[in-house]
């Protein structure tokens, strides 16, 4: 039932592709997770005596109830991307290895032998701070777009204080977990439904701004570039403006972190990918394209007392508060359905890493709830996490901006390494796991490509929005980012370098 591909001087363990049965893994999951060395409940050391003598028991202990819809959805709304480009204006070696543990593990499985362990401690880090800014980025995104609502509906009785929206960001983040505790096992179904909602959102929003919107003419969407930050140069502007698109489009890598409950992970998970961008990708630039026309006087629209200037779009397009309060609530339903993607993601993220030992208490984070089934310590710890970046909001009037540049940041840094780490191993001609999708002979262009534009992105995303900085316009993701960095660099030359080993060292090769 085994097959074994040779790849240079190493041959890779395989398995036949195989129907998924109800809720269950399938061969190759099992294949997967054996090669990875996750295979606890097996205590045996030979796959080919586990696919011929315990199959049965195999496929039916693998309990994994994301499917390609449900990946999909997963995927799509959790990167929001038509949606986030009016608030904000790597893929091939997710098949290798498709683990919950994501970049962290693909730095430590095919990084150079000296530095695996410091490069993927330190990428698991800044994964985990990704994540977490992920939903605070969302639940700040839901709070503001609320004390928007209330401030078009409500006017004159409504005063705007910054802890009503820190106070809403905590309440936001508890339901989120709440979602992801008692309604844990009902996840992939209710991510099908709301990748429905997504899909007819986006004609709910597009129609109404295509039919009721001033027109404008193309030259001056398609011809005119406004340098809001005073950068003296368009080129300039435009790349500290990276941040937002880039924000709308990161986090595909999000159902990478569940892949340890997909079925058919290795095939399914790749092709989610694929069609979450295609999806998003084209809905968004539709989205932007339509924005860019109704957006009418910039100035004005800058000033709402909304918070959100699409919302005072919205009601300039339509002229009704009602309807723009009911446009409203469609983006900020999906951001909520957002936040409860990034809390999932999140918690296996940290669930993940804990169980390599790489964070303080992983002992506690890496413990499965029973009566969940969810690792509901990391849940309660990324809730934890969530409040106190919410308190940023309280301090500064762009702490958003902060928050996206942060988990933008932080994700980018790790998509660099993990592709820069699998680039150099082709470029040594060594040996990498077979795959069952990949770009075939693009790949080594694509990657050097990708290594490119996202290293000059991640540098931008620490830019301020405005040449001229003040304490307020500051843009202190840099901060939280180096010190987490200082901190899981000083924590794991102080302890963790004697108890973390990394992934690597359960991988399992046959010579």
């Amino acid at each position: 039932m085994r097959t074994e591909k040779a790849v240079g001087s190493v041959a890779y363990a395989t398995a036949p592709e195989d129907n998924p049965s109800d809720k269950h893994g399938t061969v190759q999951d099992m294949m997967d997770m054996w090669r990875v060395g996750r295979d606890q409940e097996l205590n045996v050391s030979d796959c080919r005596y586990i696919l011929r003598v315990a199959y049965t028991e195999m496929i039916n202990g693998l309990q994994r109830n994301f499917r390609f819809l449900s990946v999909l959805g997963f995927s799509a709304v959790l990167m929001c991307t038509w949606e986030a480009v009016l608030f904000s204006g790597p893929l091939t070696i997710k098949t290798r290895a498709p683990t919950s543990g994501g970049q962290y593990h693909w730095v430590s499985e095919f990084a150079p032998r000296s530095c695996q362990k410091p490069l993927s401690y330190i990428t698991g880090w800044v994964c985990v701070l990704g994540w977490h800014t992920g939903i605070a980025g969302c639940s700040y995104t839901v709070a503001n777009m609320l004390v928007g609502v209330i401030a078009i509906n409500y006017p004159d009785s409504y005063t705007y204080e910054p802890w009503h929206v820190t106070l809403l960001v905590i309440a936001v983040a508890v339901v989120a977990l709440m979602f992801n505790t008692f309604l844990a096992q009902k996840l992939p179904l209710i991510e099908g439904v709301i990748l429905i909602v997504h899909c007819f959102g986006f004609f709910g929003i597009l129609i109404p701004l295509w039919v009721l919107s001033p027109s404008v003419a193309p030259s001056e969407v398609f011809g005119s570039i406004e340098d809001r930050g005073d950068w003296g140069s368009n080129g300039l502007s435009c790349l500290v403006g990276l941040v937002g698109p880039i924000y709308a489009l990161i986090g595909p890598d999000s159902a990478v972190h569940m892949s340890e409950e997909i079925q058919d992970a290795s095939r399914v998970l790749p092709q989610g990918m694929i069609w979450t961008l295609i999806l998003n990708g084209a809905t968004g630039f539709v989205m932007i394209v339509t924005y860019a026309f109704c957006v009418g006087n910039i100035d004005e629209v800058l000033e709402s007392q909304t918070g959100f200037p699409f919302i005072q779009v919205f009601l300039n397009s339509t002229g009704s508060v009602k309807a723009a309060t009911g446009m409203t609530v469609v983006i900020m339903v999906m951001q909520f359905c957002a936040a409860i993607s990034n809390v999932a993601t999140t918690s296996r993220q940290v669930y993940a890493f804990a169980r390599d030992q790489g964070l303080p208490f992983s002992g506690i984070l890496c413990q499965i709830s029973p009566t969940f089934t969810v690792p509901l310590n990391a849940l309660f710890l990324s809730l934890i996490i969530v409040s106190l970046l919410s308190l940023i909001n309280i301090g500064s009037s762009v702490a958003f901006n902060a928050i996206m540049s942060l988990g933008t940041a932080a994700l980018l840094s790790s998509y660099i390494i993990s592709i820069s780490c699998v680039r150099l191993r082709r470029w040594r001609n060594q040996p990498l796991p077979p795959a069952r999708w990949s770009m075939g002979k693009f790949t080594p262009v694509i990657d050097s490509i990708s290594i490119l534009v996202l290293m000059v992105i991640f540098v931008f995303s620490f830019f301020p929005v405005t040449r001229h900085v003040t304490a307020q316009s500051m843009n202190w993701s840099i901060v939280i980012f180096s010190g987490v960095t200082l901190f899981a660099m000083a924590y794991y030359h102080a302890y963790a370098r004697k108890v973390y080993r990394g992934p690597v060292v359960r991988v399992r090769l046959v010579e």
